[in-house]
């Protein structure tokens, strides 16, 4: 495995060995580096231009309206 990974695991897409045997800890490791990787990511809600802003009103006021 070691091998492989070192193969294959790369800067812009590293590889990470997870233990298993205790889920808690699993989950705890996953969050953190599912956490820290998106931090790192230059995230944003995309710009909504007002003709967007106008459609989006008239389909939430249609949605409404179907009940």
């Amino acid at each position: 495995y070691e091998e492989a990974l070192s193969a294959t695991s790369t800067r812009w897409a590293p590889w990470y060995i997870i233990p298993a045997n205790h889920k808690w800890v699993t989950r705890g490791l996953v969050a953190r580096i599912v956490a820290s990787t998106s931090d790192k990511l230059d995230l944003r809600y995309p710009e909504v231009s007002p003709d967007q802003e106008t459609a989006i009103e008239q389909a939430r006021k249609q949605l409404e309206a179907e009940g």
